[in-house]
């Protein structure tokens, strides 16, 4: 399994199985090569160690935030978000969505998210969002680009605020 996807920490490949099948494993040279370095193992302890708090892992691992973060929470993020670029002369609106999760383990499930959707030219406008100074990547639905905020952390909503300021400035 892919231990990055899976966890959400380091990329790693993770093999589960029989003692017998993972010691026929240990004995293919191919193993050697294939092998994670120290400071991969030490990451990937240190992410495993997190699961431990099974509140602070849904803090601190990225992935397990954004996919647990409350739609409503979501919503306010891009009703803010929505303010902001109005309040600064961009065509913005809130639309509901719905994100997805995606990776190995769940390529086609979705989950309810809101996304600022801004009006004009979407082509032109995830163009300068994808140039800007800190690039911006949207989503193209319909002709709309979508900003879903259930993909960004919300410590990144000021910076994604401003960039996006300055894109359409």
């Amino acid at each position: 399994m892919s231990g990055d996807k899976l966890l959400g920490g380091p990329q790693a490949g993770i093999i589960l199985g029989s003692a017998d099948v993972i010691s026929r494993l240990k004995k293919n040279p191919f193993t050697r090569a294939m092998r994670v370095d120290k400071l991969t193992l030490a990451a990937l302890e240190a992410t495993l160690r997190i699961y431990l708090d099974p509140a602070r892992a849904l803090k601190e691992i990225p992935v397990l935030a954004m996919l647990s973060a409350p739609s409503a929470a979501v919503r306010a993020r891009a009703d803010a978000l929505a303010g902001e670029l109005s309040g600064k002369g961009v065509a913005a609106k809130v639309v509901q969505t719905n994100a997805s999760v995606g990776g190995g383990a769940f390529p086609t499930a979705k989950i309810p998210s809101f996304a600022v959707a801004l009006e004009g030219n979407a082509s032109q406008m995830e163009e300068r969002l994808r140039s800007a100074k800190v690039p911006v990547i949207g989503r193209v639905s319909e002709g709309t680009l979508l900003l879903d905020l259930r993909s960004v952390a919300p410590s990144e909503d000021v910076l994604l605020a401003e960039s996006a300021v300055r894109a359409f400035a």
